[in-house]
């Protein structure tokens, strides 16, 4: 399979406001707007899009309607301290406090309305253990 696309779609009760969340905070436009579904992407990124779904609509299997849960959306950013004392500002819930990570990361996670975690990511160079455990085009630099 040869996939042209990729992106997460988050089920929620409230489309609209979800929608607004990651317009105002997270820097997306929207591209498509229904009243049950929402297609937004990143205003600096094309290849960064995420979509916003009524949970109750038709086109989701009846036995499979809902709100999300269990999910972790990750974004890497060229500037984690920045988008983190922004989010903090604004009053965003902080999940997990920022931090550097032995196996590769500068991170912190915040949520959304839905309860979706937002995991708000810098690649860092990682301790020497973890390191092995890459392959070598990965390693970031």
């Amino acid at each position: 399979m040869k996939a042209v696309s990729y992106y997460p779609v988050i089920m929620t009760q409230d489309v609209t406001g979800t929608a607004a969340f990651y317009t105002r905070y997270f820097g997306f436009e929207a591209l498509f707007t229904a009243d049950w579904y929402v297609h937004l992407q990143s205003k600096e990124s094309e290849h960064v899009t995420l979509a916003i779904l009524d949970g109750s609509h038709e086109t989701i299997p009846e036995g499979a309607r809902g709100q999300v849960s269990g999910l972790l959306l990750n974004f890497e950013v060229e500037d984690v301290d920045a988008v983190y004392a922004r989010l903090k500002a604004a009053g965003l819930p902080i999940r997990l406090d920022i931090r550097d990570e032995d196996f590769g990361q500068r991170h912190f996670i915040t949520a959304d309305p839905n309860g979706v975690l937002i995991d708000i990511i810098k690649p860092i160079p990682p301790s020497a253990e973890f390191a092995a455990q890459y392959d070598a085009s990965a390693l970031p630099t």
